[in-house]
């Protein structure tokens, strides 16, 4: 930790709440600034520097465009947060792997302890999600792969090392798997898990650069090739996994080519439901029943398809209440000359496409969008949106079409109006890259949301945000008790001033990615939290008043 995170934490008590911990306080900075925050990628400097392989740079088949996930984690719980990072592998050499990363927060920078502690991976890697499987009290590890994905079990002790125990827990899939999340469906304690298949790939099958796209000749895409069906994995809280696929009524008829993957509770009635983004097919929405089957209302609730009826090629998923009315929001992520797809819920188990009254259609149709984050990146209060941008044909750039291969990543201001801006000058501007995975993490504990986003065949980035924590802010942790122990599928309401906000506790969004497990309000000039209400997934309710700003608490379930 440097000298200047550790001179910021303060001690305070929270009598009468004795189970409240304070992991840090600051002072109230409400003071009104006129300079935006910006980003500093500042990864080489703090040790992330380990290159993504990801086989040619031509990218002569599908599966040299995918991959570059990531989680975040505190898997050593000493406060500061970690990153496991998910590499490729060489076209040639796909079992072989090319190495992942996890990042160990040092306080002043990162070392990678993925060969100490076991956790390196193995074969050509794609996503990656964090929790508490089984409920011991330390962060494990399932990671989606290409041939066989891995499931790292976190032995916490004086060395914590990360024990591969897919095969015993049932979790081992042969499949090309990509997005994954965890929740408890059937609130039993534990978390469940559910996989996103993407395709069936054989490279024999296919020639390279078998297809055309805007003149140039391109890899086949997913059209052209059979999708694979997901799974459904249910947790028999005894370290082990079944396939409860089929019985949860998850077995679709016609399977899509799955990427992001979001456990939510959308219509607000405990269980957490489902949805999937699949690339060049609809997307799904299962609607948890609550008696441990799901029912498809992806056309009912009309989240298919965008507002013109058109399958659009899904990607990454975002989750957030962006017009705070209390109904949670998603958007999703697309292809060139389609438009990141912002779905605003309703309230009355519908969605409604309202991408271009939110400003959101224009910026993005010359763009690829991938990871996807809702987030209070200057903590006014409302939530902002950054896509993570990269084509995913290096010949686009021979094609004369406008479009190129390495694209800037954006970096959305809520208005608070229901529309959003495009925000220039944030430094995301500045630099192209092929952008795939990203992940929302306050690594340095100063109050402001960083990025850390991956991309193809190249080092990270770990986007600093400097001035993010002018504006007052909370962050919460939660442990659950009779809940599961991260507190997944908890709903926390705050109400500071005249507005109330809400934040959902998910694992599993974005494009093969998932975010830190705290959750962070921004406050605006509020220096105070007038009430703070948690909906633990057990139906329990906890609440807290008069609490002041500019502080991360660790909340345990009553």
């Amino acid at each position: 930790m440097n000298e200047t995170t550790k001179k910021k934490r303060l001690s305070a008590t929270l009598a009468p709440y004795s189970q409240w911990v304070s992991l840090l306080l600051l002072s109230s900075l409400a003071h009104a600034d006129p300079l935006p925050p910006r980003f500093v990628d500042i990864a080489a400097d703090l040790g992330l520097r380990k290159t993504h392989t990801g086989g040619d740079p031509q990218k002569q088949y599908i599966v040299e465009a995918k991959g570059g996930g990531a989680t975040v984690l505190d898997f050593d719980g000493d406060g500061d947060f970690d990153i496991y990072w998910v590499n490729g592998a060489a076209l040639d050499t796909p079992r072989q792997g090319g190495g992942n990363a996890l990042y160990r927060n040092d306080g002043s920078g990162f070392t990678d302890v993925a060969a100490p502690t076991g956790a390196e991976g193995r074969g050509w890697g794609m996503g990656a999600v964090s929790a508490d499987y089984d409920n011991d009290g330390d962060a494990d590890l399932y990671i989606t792969s290409l041939q066989e994905n891995i499931l790292y079990r976190n032995d916490t002790g004086a060395n914590p090392r990360f024990l591969d125990v897919a095969a015993q827990a049932g979790v081992a899939i042969p499949n090309w798997s990509t997005g994954a999340a965890l929740a408890d469906c059937d609130l039993d304690g534990d978390l469940d898990l559910y996989v996103a298949n993407y395709l069936d790939f054989d490279r024999e099958e296919h020639p390279p650069l078998g297809a055309h796209w805007q003149g140039v000749e391109v890899f086949v895409g997913p059209r052209s090739l059979t999708a694979a069906q997901d799974v459904f994995y249910r947790n028999e809280g005894d370290g082990t996994f079944s396939n409860a696929t089929f019985d949860a009524r998850l077995s679709h008829p016609s399977p899509g080519y799955g990427l992001g993957v979001l456990f939510a509770d959308y219509d607000l009635d405990g269980y957490p439901d489902l949805f999937v983004a699949n690339d060049s097919s609809p997307n799904f929405l299962y609607r948890n029943r609550g008696d441990g089957r799901f029912t498809d209302l992806s056309i009912p609730a009309n989240i298919a398809y965008s507002a013109a009826g058109k399958i659009q090629a899904g990607m990454g998923v975002a989750w957030g209440d962006y017009d705070s009315d209390g109904d949670p929001d998603i958007l999703v992520s697309h292809f060139e000359g389609e438009y990141n797809t912002l779905y605003r819920n309703d309230g009355n188990g519908r969605f409604a496409d309202i991408t271009a009254s939110a400003n959101l259609v224009e910026p993005s149709l010359p763009y690829v969008g991938f990871g996807a984050n809702f987030f209070d990146y200057d903590n006014d209060a409302d939530l902002d949106l950054f896509v993570a941008n990269g084509h995913v044909y290096p010949q686009i750039d021979q094609a004369g079409s406008g479009s190129s291969y390495a694209q800037v990543d954006h970096l959305f201001a809520n208005d608070n109006d229901g529309t959003f801006h495009l925000r220039p000058n944030t430094d995301l501007a500045d630099t192209a890259r092929v952008s795939r995975g990203s992940c929302t993490i306050d690594y340095d504990n100063d109050g402001d949301i960083d990025l850390f986003v991956a991309h193809l065949n190249r080092r990270p980035s770990l986007l600093r945000n400097d001035g993010g924590n002018r504006k007052n802010w909370l962050g919460i942790a939660l442990v659950g008790k009779t809940s599961n122990k991260d507190g997944i599928g908890a709903r926390v309401r705050l109400v500071a001033g005249e507005r109330a906000q809400f934040r959902d506790a998910i694992r599993g969004s974005s494009f093969l990615s998932s975010e830190a497990p705290r959750l962070h309000f921004g406050l605006g000039s509020n220096q105070h939290i007038d009430t703070l209400e948690i909906r633990w997934p057990t139906g329990s309710m906890q609440r807290l008043i008069n609490l002041p700003a500019n502080q991360y608490l660790l909340i345990e379930e009553e």
